[in-house]
This record gives structure tokens, sequence and C-alpha cells, in this order.
């Protein structure tokens, strides 16, 4: 037996190894990380790929109501002037090159003005970070945020990724409720409760997703003073913005800078129907200098000099894409999406088991709670979404997944055809399921 010996990490490996022999003699000081290992870094595409493995090949055709990529489907393709855009730039050959660490000034600038209208400030090109997609405006943000006992404040339900992301960087996560019953309102009240010296930051996702709220002006105001007294930081996480479809209209969070610092989230992926671009942005909302002053904006601008950027032809188009893209095609896809809400909501008002008591107001989804007692066979999200899944190839995704135990998220981006489809396949499979009265 051969050692290969450095200090404390030592590598025992059988001679004949060596040559090719039998690799199971040797000692590995190595195994499966944390990542492989830990119980709670499974997130969303993990479960959905879990589920998708529980599909009868021989069954009936897929319908995918778990994820929230609508682009897959014919009736929400993005407009003709957004794939002129990237064509453009890559026709132009100006972008084959690497572009700086925050992004392409002219890029940035577009962003600036596309967010600037209606807020009581202006933001400029140096408020604006281009980043490889929205994942990668999470992981720098609260890269940067990250230090010895600190914690931030998340919704339940929420995206799992942001606790995932906390956890990577040693920040403590603590969860405040949203309430269905109130139109899935912030516990302000609970906010307060959590909050102390070491809590940094509080994350919103308006438009909601998991549950396709859209917060008012006067709820986020009071918000914003919450945060204020907190001494908090607000992370607006504005992916789905501003598709709303109800009957309030989106305030951005931004509104409210004069009040508190907001850095807010934001991509091309939903709104402009290309998930697969990987373009996105922070903005630093801070017409009052704090973020400047704390060295956050330097923070971010030095960690993006360090990681991947987003691809530049993607970056030169955007200009172009913010600009040009025409209102016809914002309107018809808020259509859409307002006709695939209300048959959701209206279907599952007619299967006793599943209760939806709020209808979507914005984003892609909505949350419905389980009544597992109803059930003769069934005793949580997870049992109800597997065996929905082997028996109707209806994926959709459990809530336990977003801190909600026994309830599910819906995403209703499909054609309203297949819509129906799935809400036949499940009011079926309730209805073999329900206990016998």
């Amino acid at each position: 037996m051969a050692a290969l010996n450095d200090g404390e990490n030592s590598v025992s490996i059988d001679k004949e190894g060596i040559n090719g022999g039998d690799m199971e003699q040797c000692e590995w000081n190595f195994g499966p990380s944390s990542v492989v290992m830990g119980k709670d870094m499974g997130g969303i595409r993990e479960m959905l790929t879990q589920l998708m493995s529980q599909l009868n090949p021989q069954g009936k055709s897929i319908i995918p109501l778990g994820h929230d990529d609508p682009s897959q489907f014919e009736c929400y393709r993005p407009a003709k002037v957004v794939e002129d855009a990237l064509v453009e730039a890559i026709l132009s050959h100006k972008y084959n090159c690497y572009a700086p660490g925050n992004g392409l000034p002219d890029s940035r600038r577009a962003v600036a003005e596309h967010l600037s209208p209606g807020l009581p400030y202006k933001l400029f090109e140096d408020d604006v970070y281009l980043t490889a997609g929205f994942r990668q405006t999470m992981e720098t943000i609260f890269a940067v945020l990250s230090r010895k006992d600190a914690n931030i404040l998340l919704p339940r339900p929420s995206y799992p990724l942001y606790d995932v992301l906390l956890a990577y960087n040693d920040i403590q996560a603590r969860h405040y409720n949203l309430i269905p019953e109130r139109d899935w309102e912030v516990d302000l009240d609970q906010v307060e409760a959590i909050a102390d010296s070491n809590t940094v930051a509080i994350v919103l996702s308006n438009p909601n997703n998991p549950c396709g709220a859209v917060f008012s002006h006067g709820h986020l105001a009071k918000l914003a003073e919450t945060a204020k007294r907190l001494g908090l930081l607000i992370i607006s996480d504005e992916a789905y913005s501003p598709m709303v479809f109800g009957n309030k209209p989106f305030a951005p969070m931004g509104l409210f800078a004069t009040v508190v610092p907001v850095v807010t989230l934001g991509s091309i992926s939903n709104r402009w129907l290309v998930p697969g671009w990987q373009l996105g942005w922070i903005v630093t909302c801070d017409p009052h200098g704090i973020l400047k002053d704390t060295q956050i904006k330097e923070a971010i601008g030095k960690l993006l000099n360090l990681v991947c950027d987003p691809a530049t032809i993607a970056q030169g188009a955007l200009p172009d894409i913010l600009k040009n893209t025409p209102q016809e095609f914002y309107g018809q896809t808020l259509q859409m999406l307002a006709h695939a809400a209300e048959i959701c909501y209206n279907r599952l008002q007619k299967i006793i088991v599943l209760n939806c008591q709020f209808k979507p107001q914005g984003s892609l989804f909505l949350m419905v709670k389980i009544n597992t007692n109803g059930f003769e066979d069934i005793n949580d999200d997870f049992g109800f979404c597997t065996k929905l899944a082997k028996e109707e190839s209806v994926i959709i995704l459990p809530g336990s997944c977003l801190g909600m135990k026994n309830w599910i998220r819906i995403c209703f981006a499909v054609p309203p055809s297949l819509l129906e489809e799935a809400f036949d396949r499940i009011e079926s499979f309730c209805q073999r399921h329900t206990k016998s009265t």
C-alpha cells in the first residue's frame, strides 16, 4: 500500500490501483459534499425531476404546471422586435468582446431609463449592474450582505433558492408569514417580532411568486416604514414586474427609496418571455446615498468583476428590447395570463378537497390548500403531487418546497386548452381519491 501524504490530508492507494487495478481497495479521504447530502438543499428543479421520474411512460401526455417557463408554448413567444434585436446585435460584430463587470454602459443606462418613470427621483447608469440572469442577482446581493451572525428576513411561502443562497453565504434565514386571508399581505407584526440587531435586510417578492399576489401602494408604504424603523435594507424581487392583470396596479418598491434604501432585482426572463437568455439586473434605489456610504454599491461592483458575465450580445440587444417592444405584446401576454388565472380559480371552486380563496392578480402562479382529511389515501402535499404525476401525468409543485406544507403551487402559463385538460384530470383524480361519505 502506497500513501500520498500532505500533512493531515492523506490518501492510501493500493499499488495495483495506480496501474488500473482494483480501485475499491483505495481509502479515500473525500465523500459526498454537503450539497448532495444536505436534506434541505433540494430546490424546485430537483423536486420537479423527482416528480417526472414517477410518470408512467405508457400513460397520458405530460402537462407541466410545476415550473415557470412558458416559452415552450407557441402562445407565449417573444415579440419579433426582441428576436430582431438579438440578431442585429450579433450581425453588428460590436458585441463579440468581453463586457465590463458591471455591464455595457449603454445597456445599464437603458435599464435606468426604463425603470425611472414614476419614481420621485431619477436612476442613473451607475445605479444599475447587469447579471447573468436573475439567479445571479440574488447570489450577488446575498454575498455582499454576508457577515458574521447576519440574518435576513424571507417570506413564507418563499422561493426556495433564497434559503439555499443564504445558507451558502452563512446567513441565517428568518421567515415571516404572508397571510392568505388578507390577500397574502406581509405580517408586519411578525416582521418586527423576528428582527433583531443582526438583521440586515428583508426580501419581498412583488408580483409574488408563488402566491400571485400584487401588493398595494399602501401596504408597501407600511413595509417601508417598518424597515426604516428596524434599520433594514429592502431587497425587492421584481422578477415578474409589472406582470399584473387584476384590480391592483403594480407599485415598484423603488417608490419608497426616499424612506428606506431599496435594492431592486429584475430580468428580461419573464416579461419578455426569454428565460434562457440569462440577463438580469441589480438596481440600487438610493437617492440619499446610503448604499454608497455603506460601500454596498462598491462591493456589488467588485464582486461582479470576479464572476461570469451575461452574454455580451444579449447586453447589446437590451436597449432595443426595452425601448421598442410594442405595448400590444405586453397586453396580449397579460390577457392570456388573466384568462388562465380565471380558468384555474373557477375550476378549483368545483373541487371540494382543494381550497383556493384568492384569485391571482399577477405573476404566473397561485397557491392552493389541500384538505388532506378529505382524501382516502393521500396524507400530504408530496403524496398528492406524486400520485397525480403517476396517474394523470400532471406535474404540480408541492408547497413544502416553498415552506407551505399541504399546499400546492400551480403555474398557469400554459395554453388554455391544456389548462382545461389538466383540470379535467385533476378533478377526476380527486374524485377517485376522496373519502366516500
